[in-house]
């Protein structure tokens, strides 16, 4: 993404001051070693922390719900990262071949696309299931989840195309995407904190009239931590693309951001190492499966 933006958001400066120019757009070596050097462990975190998830998940009959499958096109998404993009990127920072350079940066933005879109649906998936709490296993099934992530990927992937044929415009539609979903995620928690808040009362006003039922109050309180799991996953995928966002803004004011780029890379890079362990401190059933699945891996070698 260095040659990408240098290409494109330094040509002025270029005719106008060469030394300045050839000052932003090398990075210095050492920079490029240290974050490469961080990539790395991240990398085989990413890959073996997600490889472990989808692996629990599929070995689970009891985790095949909808939600899990739309955790699993998060987990495929982040697994992309540790296993593809991350690799490109250490590549593509020690040789500067426009071809590993751009390629990275396509797939890297596709991926996150996909990221960012499986969240989105998380949480419209949670404000579904709190809402219509009573209807949501005949909204939701899995037939319908599958098909609604077959969608989400097909079109993200197309989307990726217009990179060849227009950057401009690629760019504006990443810029429209990303404020779409992060609206959508917003007013679906919004309406999530409302109806808990409604539920709240509700539940306090029928234990004074001594007449609620526990299967009832009991099921909501699983779909309420069901919810609060999901926007913690938002939030953190949130606070990592933060710096990026920054760094993009410093670029459009200054043009001076190649040396805090790489490092804003990897902080949305590292979101993919950190999310199999979200998994498994938020989701009790996803926990024990995994640490299943070690127990089993590590019988079979010994």
């Amino acid at each position: 993404m260095w040659n990408h933006f240098n290409e494109t958001g330094t040509t002025n400066s270029t005719v106008k001051n060469g030394s300045r120019t050839a000052k932003i757009c090398l990075m210095p070596e050492v920079i490029i070693i240290v974050n490469c050097a961080l990539n790395v462990p991240l990398m085989l975190i990413s890959i073996v922390g997600n490889c472990l998830v989808l692996a629990a998940i599929t070995r689970s009959p009891s985790l095949r719900t909808p939600s899990m499958l739309f955790l699993c096109s998060l987990a495929v998404s982040d697994l992309l990262v540790g296993f593809v993009i991350q690799p490109l990127y250490i590549a593509s920072g020690f040789t500067r071949i426009n071809v590993l350079d751009n390629l990275w940066f396509l797939v890297s933005f596709a991926t996150c696309g996909i990221s960012l879109c499986s969240i989105t649906v998380i949480s419209v998936d949670r404000f579904l299931a709190l809402h219509y709490h009573m209807r949501y296993p005949t909204l939701v099934t899995k037939s319908r989840a599958i098909l609604t992530l077959a969608l989400m990927w097909i079109f993200i992937c197309i989307l990726s195309g217009i990179y060849c044929l227009n950057r401009n415009v690629y760019f504006l539609v990443i810029a429209l995407g990303v404020g779409l979903c992060l609206l959508i995620s917003i007013v679906a928690y919004i309406g999530i904190f409302r109806i808990v808040r409604h539920q709240q009362l509700q539940i306090h006003t029928q234990q004074q009239a001594v007449q609620v039922r526990t299967v009832d109050v009991s099921n909501m309180r699983k779909l309420k931590r069901s919810a609060l799991n999901s926007f913690v996953f938002f939030i953190v995928m949130v606070l990592f693309y933060v710096p990026m966002s920054v760094a993009m803004a410093v670029y459009l004011i200054t043009e001076e951001w190649e040396h805090a780029w790489g490092f804003t890379t990897t902080a949305v890079f590292m979101n993919s190492s950190i999310n199999p362990f979200l998994y498994c401190w938020r989701l009790g059933k996803l926990r024990k499966a995994v640490v299943k699945t070690v127990k089993k891996i590590l019988s079979k070698q010994s």
